[in-house]
């Protein structure tokens, strides 16, 4: 059988050229580094769905083709010269960045290059963006990143609406890296629409405008169609954009082919034969993950290579007198098939290993060329020559300390200069000597794998090795957040997968991780490079990325670098004073005492614009959905009557959640500021509501308190914007007039849980921008069918009438607006005050037919928070991953585009371009407004069997003006 794996050839590309908007088209050859055996990667994928690639002859050297594991999506381009999916040497990989870089100077000539600063993308293009900013010399490069860090200002972020996660941050340790007139070069690997292009040059030329911008990638398959529409924003925003790119071309796709493609993945997951063992499933999934803990992928007939039976114990690597057997003895033990004592031996034959106690789960081992030792005196020596390069760690495990250079960044994530650059080449020869020394004596073919957005350094070291071991095969690859299918063909371009557990506390919550075309890989060695960040317990357990491995290669290498933290910057400065909050009758209808808008009003602002021509703006990256408002819907007299009559059957529901969460928020805030006149202490939060949604909630339960204990608690209402954080200088005034540990974050339900991650993320950099602590990210919410929060009133995805409308149930305040030309760095965001909208009102009607249910719910309302309080209420964020499955199954890849729950379904029927509504089947009388909405609108509403939501509302995934008929209606597709 053909090794598990598509690896191709060695040596450089030099693939490069310029294309596009003010580029020249000059792509060259290239070697066949897409080959395996002659067989094009993605032949399998092409033959069965008619896929072809059209452009310059090097794209089949470039490119791969893959399936993503949903029945919508046909094909995924998967690139053999990136070093992400595909093992690779070291020197194409580095070549081939380091080639376009090159090229980028000869376009900007030597002044443009010497004041040009590089930013790649994350996690893909972390590695190729830093080789491209070695290509044009003494440039500094920055990538983005996912990963908040403690005490770096964010100078920037915008979102990839085709990535698997979205939002990229901008933590350059120096604030000024970005705000020079010179080139911006921007690196991705894939050039595919243009969309995450259009949203980076927009967020980042608003706060810091320049003349020139460079767009590089190792190809470029724009439709025409997108071409114009970069070469229409260049002209609209006065700059100019050239491209630079080793080839260009476009993917023809036949007809049917998303029916082909939903039936090939369905066989390919569903209709193989489970075997252990690699490769054993012909054509089938090959998928490995989990095993150590005895947990697989939910593909049931996939060929899993993970945890055999006990008594079956499978060779994976090694001889007859040294083989390493996964799946035999405990859990995390790796033990020979010869050694009848039990012991474990990692290494290739009986006299090159180091044999520790026998029979010990996770023995020690380490490889006895560095210890000095023979067979038979593991116990002894194990963990020895402490002050050496190679220390023993667990298992199969061997650490390498690289002796990273101190104050040397592990990448580009906080900026990498010019004099970095020069240190981390002096260094290198040594650090790459060290790796070499305890690599297993006669190891011929060794991987030296990455970890997600850590591409360079591990890159780097994989180059040194390739110089040092010839003529051993040196390979270089990374781990990804990425899922794809894998299936054992020449053909396939993803033939094998590992999956774990995340290993570095990722800011978006626990996830799966993988490693593609690792099994199966014949590796004597593998070199795992990981920053100190990620060297976490969950690297090192049982189904760790460290123990997948092992079952893979009889050696593993630990290298860790240590994770870069810049100096935290100063605080930013600030005016002395900011307004009062706004109030009504002047602002909103809601009584004065109800709530204050830490707002601006910007009522005589004309910023409603189309539906239609507001999602084709938002998705085409032409603008942010904050930068303009929907036209307020007029409701009919049929949907008017829904509503009412919503409001009196759910009344009591609702009050009793009100009354719930407010209950749960006064028992478990810990301090207090009030006494009772016999002294007893008692709590008075500060609930500051997430306008406007949030902000009836937020009454209601200002009410449930007055009502109930006779408190008088404060409440203000602050905007959040998704992908720009909430507002800094609401949370300033706050700061400055309450105790920040005494504020609770109120917002109306939860969806998938995008807002709550938002929040956390704007305190933590608010706190480390401004030296404020206190602020609680947690939010207090009416309903949490998405699990994301602890704080709620029930977990049921049930219509709250309030979601039925917009501004005239939510005091005729419009949702927040956020645009640069209106509000200033000292200004709150801003909203407007619909007030010829009044006769059309019913905010206070809403709120006055709950409040006068309170009395009849107050005996239920204690005994539910009494069970709550002693409940275990963490979240289990599986609304997070409904959504994401979803965004797969339906071939959308955006999972802002997925609004899971009847509320957030709403909003899509009210505001957006809809595409469809998942209902769940049998869903009853809260769908009614939904059903009618999406019946006047045009919108097909589809029942689906198993469904954790009461319903989902699905955005036009490819929205253009066209996708609407004259009526306005959506379009079906």
């Amino acid at each position: 059988m053909d090794k598990a794996v598509n690896d191709g050839a060695t040596g450089a590309t030099g693939a490069t050229g310029a294309t596009g908007v003010n580029g020249v088209n000059g792509a060259t050859g290239a070697n066949r580094v897409g080959q395996s055996r002659g067989i094009w990667s993605g032949s399998w994928v092409a033959e069965r769905l008619g896929v072809e690639l059209l452009g310059d002859d090097t794209l089949t050297d470039l490119l791969g083709l893959a399936l993503r594991r949903n029945p919508k999506r046909a094909h995924l381009l998967v690139s053999n010269v990136l070093g992400k999916h595909v093992p690779q040497s070291p020197s194409v990989v580095y070549g081939s960045g380091f080639a376009l870089g090159r090229r980028v100077r000869e376009l900007l000539g030597a002044a443009g290059a010497r004041s040009a600063v590089v930013v790649g993308y994350a996690e893909t293009a972390t590695g190729l963006g830093h080789a491209v900013a070695d290509g044009l010399g003494q440039a500094p490069y920055l990538h983005s990143t996912r990963r908040p860090v403690p005490g770096v200002a964010r100078a920037g972020g915008f979102e990839e609406s085709h990535s698997h996660a979205t939002s990229h941050l901008l933590l350059p340790e120096d604030p000024n890296l970005l705000s020079g007139d010179g080139p911006l070069v921007l690196v991705d690997d894939e050039f595919s629409t243009g969309n995450t292009i259009l949203n980076t040059i927009r967020a980042l030329h608003e706060r810091y405008p320049r003349d020139r911008y460079v767009v590089v990638a190792l190809v470029d398959m724009r439709s025409t169609a997108d071409q114009n529409r970069l070469t229409d924003f260049a002209t609209e925003i006065a700059t100019r954009i050239d491209l630079v790119t080793a080839a260009r071309g476009t993917v023809r796709l036949p007809d049917g082919v998303l029916e082909k493609g939903q039936a090939l993945v369905a066989a390919h997951e569903w209709g193989a034969v489970g075997v252990a063992g690699v490769g054993q499933a012909s054509a089938g999934v090959s998928e490995v993950g989990h095993a150590a803990a005895g947990v697989t992928e939910p593909e049931p007939s996939a060929s899993v290579v993970g945890e055999p039976d006990p008594a079956d114990a499978v060779v994976v690597g090694g001889d007859s007198a040294g083989a390493v057997v996964a799946g035999a003895g405990s859990a995390g033990a790796v033990m020979t098939a010869t050694d009848s004592a039990g012991a474990v031996v990692p290494g290739g034959d009986s006299a090159g290993a180091v044999v520790a106690g026998a029979g010990s789960a996770g023995a020690v081992v380490t490889a006895a060329e560095s210890a000095g030792a023979g067979a038979g005196a593991g116990a002894d020596v194990a963990g020895a020559e402490q002050g050496g390069p190679v220390v023993a760690e667990r298992g199969w495990v061997t650490r390498v300390d690289l002796r990273w250079p101190v104050g040397v960044p592990d990448g580009g994530r906080h900026g990498f200069t010019a004099a970095h650059r020069r240190r981390l080449e002096t260094a290198l020869p040594a650090m790459g000597a060290r790796l070499a020394e305890a690599l297993p004596p006669g190891a011929r073919r060794v991987l030296v794998l990455g970890c997600e957005e850590l591409m360079y350094a591990p890159l780097r070291l994989a180059r040194e090795l390739e110089h040092l071991v010839s003529p051993a095969d040196i390979r270089f690859s990374t781990t990804t957040r990425s899922p794809v299918l894998a299936v054992d063909d020449p053909g396939y371009a993803i033939r094998t997968r590992l999956v774990f557990p995340a290993h570095d506390n990722p800011a978006d919550g626990p996830g799966k991780r993988y490693a593609y075309n690792v099994a199966g890989g014949t590796f004597d060695a593998v070199v795992a490079v990981v920053d100190s960040t990620a060297d976490t317990p969950a690297l090192h357990a049982p189904d760790g990325l460290l123990a997948q491995l092992a079952q893979h290669t009889p050696h593993i290498l630990l290298a860790v670098v240590p994770s870069y933290v810049p100096a935290a910057s100063p605080a930013p400065e600030r005016p002395a004073m900011l307004p009062e909050p706004l109030r009504g009758p002047a602002f909103s209808s809601y009584a004065p005492e109800e709530v204050g808008w830490l707002l601006q009003d910007l009522s005589d602002v004309t910023l409603e614009a189309p539906t239609e021509e507001r999602e084709e703006a938002i998705q085409s990256g032409g603008a942010h959905y904050a930068e303009s408002l929907p036209v307020e819907y007029q409701p009919s007299e049929q949907y008017q009557a829904l509503f009412h009559a919503a409001l009196e059957t759910s009344a009591a529901r609702i009050a009793h959640a009100v009354g719930v969460v407010t209950e749960t928020v006064l028992a478990e805030l810990p301090h207090s500021r009030l006494r009772s006149s016999g002294g007893t202490r008692i709590p008075r939060p500060v609930l500051v509501s997430l306008a406007r949604a949030g902000t009836p909630v937020g009454v209601l339960m200002r009410r449930w308190a007055q009502h109930r204990h006779g408190l008088d608690l404060p409440h203000y209402a602050v905007s959040i914007v998704r992908g720009r954080g909430i507002d800094a200088n609401a949370l300033r005034w706050l700061a400055d007039r309450h105790d920040p540990r005494d504020v609770v974050f109120v917002d109306g339900w939860t969806g998938k849980g995008a807002i709550t991650r938002e929040l956390a993320a704007a305190l933590r950099e608010f706190e480390e921008a401004e030296g404020v602590t206190g602020f609680d990210p947690e939010i207090a919410v009416l309903a949490d069918p998405g699990s994301c929060v602890r704080t709620y009133g029930t977990r049921e995805d049930f219509l709250i009438p309030s979601a039925c409308l917009n501004s005239t149930v939510s005091g005729l305040i419009s949702r927040t607006v956020l645009r640069a030309d209106l509000v200033g760095p000292h200004d709150f965001h801003g909203a407007k005050f619909y007030r010829e909208l009044a006769g059309a009102d019913v905010s206070t009607a809403f709120l006055d037919a709950i409040s006068a249910r309170f009395d009849e719910v107050t005996d239920a309302v204690d005994t539910a928070t009494k069970e709550l309080l002693s409940a275990d209420r963490t979240p289990t964020w599986e609304g997070w991953a409904a959504v994401e499955r979803i965004s797969e199954e339906y071939g959308i890849h955006d999972v802002n585009l997925v609004k899971p729950g009847v509320g957030e379904t709403t909003r899509v029927l009210l505001r957006r371009v809809p595409w469809k509504i998942l209902a769940r089947a049998g869903a009853g009388p809260d769908l009614d407004h939904v059903r009618l909405l999406a019946e006047q609108r045009g919108v097909p509403v589809e029942e689906v069997g198993e469904l954790p939501y009461t319903c989902v509302g699905l955005i036009h995934p490819k929205y253009t003006r066209g996708a609407t008929g004259a009526d306005g209606k959506a379009v079906a597709v």
